[in-house]
């Protein structure tokens, strides 16, 4: 009979007396080919995406080696196939580059993958029909605790669910790049976990900070001590925080300061304080004088408000003020220039007394006697700009009286 090979090494199986004189050398040969099935390593060039790998009868094959090693540059996911029917284990090592998967198959069967970045060694067998990886998923029994598990990589599929827990984990053993981006939620942040130095200077914006989040206490001090100040001199930077803050000296306080009183009839001009930025003025103008041995009294003069506010500088500003009216005659208008003027009353006619004078565009308007109550301290009970009394009459003639002369009063918001 012929020799025939065996099913999985291709090794060639001799008869009783066949071979003679040739016996030896095959003998040898099947060692070799024993020998490569045991030790063989080959390291194969992968060229394309799709490899078969040989077993041939009695001659050393690329798909006998023990040992196999893939390299090459992947443009694509490879196979490399070996044939069906043949039973065999391998150690295979994954050194192809490209993100590209490897698969070892046999014909028609299931695969063993390389995925795209599983550059590595597999142990892996054929069933004859199946290629199967050798691995800790697939062995039983357990390691010993031991036992050192040294640059083994253990993958996400090898571990149950409960099986890694907080104290089996090493202090500092996870790093930020072991984290997934969407790994570390709110929820498994402790409270008070992460501090001021553990944040990147641009990581707090405003957005991320809740409404009335921010209270005294989360705020810096300024250098301003805290007190209360008055007429104050305030800083404030473009945050709204008040930098500085004193007590100033007054010149903003009120309509307190007379600066100018003048009894008509009088002129001259007037200048403002440099500090002051409003003035209020009293007006009273001349009263008309009554006619004498008649009922015609004088008319009284008008009387006026301004409350001012001026600009700086303020100064060589003419006034006016009115005198009273003869017997008979008008009195004189009070004005100052750029403020306003209160015009004076008749003289009085005949039987008619004169007409009143009034004090257009003013804020507080009246006529004399009818001094307002911050005026009486300095008018010191004088009626100024009050009419002259009427003469009498035809049957009791008497001499008319003059009338007053009017006032000007100043005041200037300079005081405290």
């Amino acid at each position: 009979m012929a020799s025939s090979y065996s099913t999985d090494l291709k090794l060639e199986l001799m008869v009783t007396g066949e071979n003679s004189g040739t016996w030896g050398d095959k003998t040898n040969t099947n060692l070799n080919l024993l020998q490569q099935a045991v030790v063989g390593y080959q390291a194969i060039a992968l060229t394309s995406t799709n490899t078969t790998l040989a077993m041939t009868n009695a001659t050393i094959s690329d798909a006998r080696n023990a040992v196999l090693e893939f390299t090459g540059v992947l443009a694509a996911n490879a196979t490399v196939y070996v044939a069906s029917g043949i039973e065999k284990t391998y150690t295979i090592k994954n050194s192809t580059t490209g993100a590209y998967t490897l698969a070892l198959n046999q014909v028609g069967g299931a695969s063993v993958i390389w995925s795209t970045i599983e550059k590595n060694i597999k142990g892996v067998y054929l069933d004859g029909t199946n290629a199967k990886t050798i691995d800790l998923s697939t062995l039983g029994g357990a390691i010993s605790t031991s036992a050192a598990i040294g640059d083994f990589i253990v993958g996400p599929n090898e571990l149950d669910t409960s099986s890694v827990t907080s104290f089996k984990v090493a202090s500092f053993a996870v790093t930020s790049s072991g984290l997934d981006t969407s790994a570390v939620t709110s929820f498994k942040v402790a409270s008070f976990a992460i501090t001021s130095g553990a944040l990147d200077t641009s990581s707090v914006t405003s957005f991320k900070i809740a409404a009335g989040a921010v209270g005294p206490t989360q705020l810096a001090n300024t250098s301003v001590t805290a007190g209360s100040f008055t007429t104050a001199s305030i800083t404030v930077d473009a945050q709204g925080r008040i930098t500085a803050a004193s007590s100033g000296a007054g010149g903003s306080a009120g309509m307190g300061i007379p600066t100018l009183v003048s009894v008509g009839p009088a002129s001259g001009t007037y200048t403002a304080s440099p500090t002051a930025n409003r003035i209020g003025v009293y007006l009273f103008a001349g009263g008309g004088g009554g006619t004498p041995a008649t009922n015609g009294s004088g008319g009284a003069g008008g009387f006026g408000f301004w409350n001012k506010p001026i600009t700086q500088p303020f100064a060589s500003k003419p006034f006016a003020v009115g005198g009273g009216g003869g017997t008979p005659g008008a009195g004189g208008a009070t004005n100052i220039t750029c403020v306003g003027t209160a015009n004076a009353g008749a003289g009085g006619s005949g039987n008619t007394t004169g007409a009143s004078g009034n004090a257009p565009g003013s804020a507080l308007a009246g006529r004399g006697p009818a001094w307002p109550e911050s005026a009486r301290p300095f008018v010191s009970g004088d009626n100024y700009g009050t009419a002259g009394a009427a003469g009498g009459s035809m049957c009791n003639p008497q001499p008319g009286s003059p009338g007053k002369g009017g006032i000007l009063f100043v005041f200037e918001n300079t005081g405290t």
